[in-house]
């Protein structure tokens, strides 16, 4: 009996020292989850386009005119990430005039080559740009035609993987326009549709 008891004490220290501390739990790592991509939400710009211009014009010069002006354009542009770079040709035919007969005055129409750059910002692109325009005007019976530079803004909205609006603001400054000894300074605002392929 003496053994039983102290087997049964040797035990009890025994087991009473293995739970002295406690239950301890396993220590288990958290699982790493990678950061979700940023998406900033930018289109891909790059492609051909065609598509069409509607808008109002009036000079401020010698030749003092304003109305509706239409046309068609062109132009490639290439997305380069944080910023756009482009080439277009537009060509308008105008109806802005003032006077009648002999003392008529008008824009008949105008071509512009512009090259453009802008900052993508998620489906807009605002640009501005510098190019050339060759304006053809009559004036009290004569015609005249010069090509002149001209600066611009804008900003374009694209709707989908093609299609994409906008708007213009162009302005054109003609000295001595057509050696005549007058100046042509031409402002045009317009909405712009074009279709990429």
């Amino acid at each position: 009996m003496k053994r039983i008891l102290m087997a049964s004490s040797a035990f009890a220290v025994v087991a009473g020292s293995a739970f002295a501390g406690g239950y301890t739990a396993p220590v288990t790592e958290a699982p790493v989850v990678a950061p979700a991509p940023v998406v900033t939400g930018n289109v891909d710009w790059t492609g051909f386009y065609a598509g069409g211009q509607l808008g109002y014009g009036k000079t401020n010069s010698s030749l003092d005119v304003d109305g509706a002006y239409a046309g068609v354009n062109a132009g490639y542009m290439k997305d380069f990430g944080k910023y756009v770079l482009g080439g277009e040709l537009a060509y308008s035919g105008a109806s802005m005039k003032s006077g009648s007969g002999e003392t008529e005055q008008k824009v008949k129409d105008f071509a512009d080559l512009k090259l453009i750059a802008g900052v993508p910002t998620g489906k807009w692109l605002p640009y501005a740009g510098l190019g050339a325009s060759r304006v053809s005007v009559k004036s009290a019976g004569t015609d005249y035609s010069d090509t002149v530079p001209m600066a611009l803004v804008g900003v374009k909205y694209q709707l989908n993987d093609q299609w994409a609006l906008g708007g213009e603001l162009d302005y054109r400054k003609g000295n001595n326009f057509d050696g005549s000894n007058q100046d042509l300074n031409l402002t045009t605002v317009g909405m712009t549709a074009s279709f990429r392929f």
